[in-house]
């Protein structure tokens, strides 16, 4: 199974693994699994340590335990911005339609606990709310 998780799971698997849903711990510990973390993710936790500095880990840290943790990152490609620029405005989170968009074009399924992403389910992007 290939994985791309949204930005608070990995944060919560990473940092406060008590918060991650019994349903998300049970997916990322089956077998051959290969999850990816977005650079999407890590703009997103810039952007909100820029606003209120000290509520997340610094982006260079959460890149080196993310990768710790076996995460893959994920880079934006052109593809996933044509998609992104095409995805119809069902969620307002600019970070959460890329995810989308993500998953759509690389064939991934988004791993998130925010049912409104869910919304998305039929825009190609396989979404897996815990």
């Amino acid at each position: 199974m290939r994985y791309l998780l949204d930005t608070h799971i990995a944060l919560w698997a990473t940092y406060q693994p008590r918060k991650l849903p019994v349903r998300a711990k049970a997916l990322l510990t089956t077998p051959d699994l290969e999850v990816h973390v977005s650079a999407a993710s890590l703009w997103e936790i810039a952007v909100k340590n820029a606003a209120q500095p000290g509520e997340l880990p610094p982006v260079a840290q959460a890149i080196a335990d993310f990768a710790k943790a076996g995460f893959r990152e994920l880079p934006v490609t052109s593809r996933a911005m044509a998609f992104f620029e095409k995805l119809p405005m069902l969620h307002k989170d600019p970070f959460d339609r890329m995810l989308v968009s993500q998953a759509a074009t690389e064939g991934l399924t988004l791993l998130t606990a925010d049912q409104r992403v869910s919304a998305y389910d039929s825009a190609r992007a396989f979404v897996t709310v815990v």
